[in-house]
């Protein structure tokens, strides 16, 4: 089996990706291994984040036996999704459509994770070869906005970012998500150097999503 079906299986029965943005290249370090002790282990880097082209590739190097799936976020053109590639990164998530990065990805056999918001541009990305779509600003509409467009697209699976949240976590899941981004809400007191909290956190949300997820 391609590597790359394995990894989207392992999403699914994740349920969850950590989003992680940081101040610096080793708070980024110290938020993953404090959501990984949680039970998150898909692992999205943002590019936002100092060094994040560094941090892909220590990450890498510091998880050599499939501890995370390890991902590179707002990827902005296909030749910056190459280079987190070449670091690790095993799939690839924007937060708009751009077809040179999902062509990329469809080259190599990574995952590619598009922004979209609208059906036009979900179909857009689905017809361009899109694993997944992001679905954002997830926060905007509210869990009840996949079950609507499970009805024109049903064939999408969606991953929301923003306004995922413990209270809603469920619901996410429950309208049809192939699994949830989540970003301050999951690493919010990494701000403070409380990074025991922060692997709390990741317990919560595996927790809460474990008890509506059915793996495969």
């Amino acid at each position: 089996m391609i590597r790359k079906y394995k990894d989207l299986k392992r999403i699914y029965n994740s349920g969850i990706i950590a989003v992680i943005r940081a101040e610096s290249p080793s708070q980024a370090l110290e938020i993953t291994e404090a959501v990984r002790k949680g039970g998150v282990n898909i692992i999205e880097i943002t590019l936002t984040v100092p060094g994040a082209i560094a941090v892909i590739k220590k990450l890498h190097e510091n998880y050599q036996n499939g501890e995370i799936l390890l991902g590179a976020g707002t990827v902005l053109d296909s030749e910056t999704g190459r280079v987190a590639m070449l670091e690790g990164a095993e799939f690839i998530v924007s937060p708009s459509f751009h077809a040179g990065i999902v062509k990329m990805c469809n080259r190599y056999q990574k995952i590619c994770m598009p922004g979209c918001m609208t059906v036009t541009e979900i179909v857009t990305a689905l017809e361009a070869g899109a694993d997944l779509i992001k679905f954002f600003p997830g926060g905007s509409f509210g869990p009840s906005v996949i079950k609507a467009l499970k009805g024109p697209v049903p064939q999408a699976e969606f991953v929301p970012t923003g306004g995922v949240n413990l209270e809603n976590v469920q619901e996410w899941i429950k309208n049809g998500c192939f699994a949830v981004g989540v970003g301050g809400e999951l690493t919010r007191e990494a701000a403070k150097g409380n990074y025991s909290a922060v692997t709390e956190s990741a317990a919560r949300f595996t927790e809460k999503i474990k008890a509506v997820r059915s793996p495969i």
